[in-house]
């Protein structure tokens, strides 16, 4: 904060609105963009991972693998995200401080579950209670990637199933002809070949995903939703050196800007990205390039 900030009630328009964009709750607002980045940074190939492997699974000759992978993409593409978010982090939450529980308190009495109570011994705790803010913020960020993984990993191995389907017949009968055993079948041919297919799907699987991160406030973590109600929100003089009506607007405003231009960025990545990919293909786009260039 600006060294003229000391009395607020003195300052000029312009003095006190940089004075109150600069306080201490301005300060988690804006790193609460940088928490959303790395949400969409981590979970995007984390997804892609669970979804890639739901679709080998789903397409298994393996019986109770495919029928596993089908269950996955199946059972949480059909639940509601908010519902599968509330009840999954729950869940998984609880599972974590069972698994501890039996490790270091074998020896204890009591039930785990009495009544609508979970209880657990004191070092069974997932972060221990003496533990630092920021390892309980890092715990909880690290269920919502988790979460969200999981979730957006059944759309895309939905997905990435499709478009493994959709390589052309023709050019699997050819390797199984030329000799290629069925992995190198898959790993040669119908893997660099389905992205082509699969890419319109997962930028569609992007872009929702950039629209459900302020889900982020339903799992505890102070997203940037949470600010900007927060901040905007009336202030009287009881309860803040700057106050200020209900500038709600204003701030969400702002949230609606930066996801505007976030999803703007993320088409035009993703238009490159698909003529780089269907340049010399025989698809849709790369006939219309070879059009284009003729």
């Amino acid at each position: 904060m600006f060294e003229f900030c000391a009395d607020p009630d003195v300052l000029g328009t312009f003095q006190w609105l940089s004075c109150y964009l600069t306080t201490g709750k301005h300060m988690g607002f804006y790193w609460s963009f940088l928490t959303v980045l790395a949400l969409l940074a981590i979970t995007a190939p984390l997804a892609l991972t669970f979804g890639f492997g739901g679709a080998i699974a789903a397409r298994s000759k393996i019986a109770p693998l495919s029928w596993f992978g089908k269950s996955y993409i199946a059972i949480v593409r059909g639940v509601p995200d908010i519902a599968f978010f509330l009840f999954f982090v729950i869940a998984l939450d609880q599972g974590i401080e069972y698994l501890r529980h039996q490790a270091f308190c074998p020896d204890w009495p009591d039930a785990i579950r009495q009544g609508n109570d979970f209880i657990v011994c004191t070092a069974a705790k997932m972060p221990l209670s003496n533990a630092d803010q920021s390892v309980h913020d890092r715990y909880s960020f690290f269920i919502a990637v988790f979460t969200f993984a999981i979730v957006f990993g059944a759309f895309a191995g939905n997905v990435l199933f499709g478009a493994m389907k959709a390589v052309p017949r023709p050019q699997i009968e050819t390797a199984q002809a030329y000799g290629m055993t069925r992995r190198q079948t898959f790993w040669r041919i119908i893997v660099p070949q389905m992205w082509v297919y699969a890419l319109p799907g997962l930028g569609n699987l992007w872009m929702v995903l950039i629209k459900a991160t302020p889900l982020l406030f339903l799992l505890g973590i102070k997203d940037i939703v949470y600010w900007a109600r927060e901040l905007g929100a009336t202030k009287t003089p009881r309860f803040t050196d700057y106050p200020h009506g209900d500038w709600r607007m204003w701030y969400f405003l702002g949230l609606l800007v930066f996801y505007l231009a976030f999803t703007r960025v993320s088409e035009i990545a993703l238009d490159r990205t698909m003529r780089r990919l269907t340049r010399g293909q025989a698809t849709s786009g790369g006939e219309a390039q070879r059009k284009g260039g003729a």
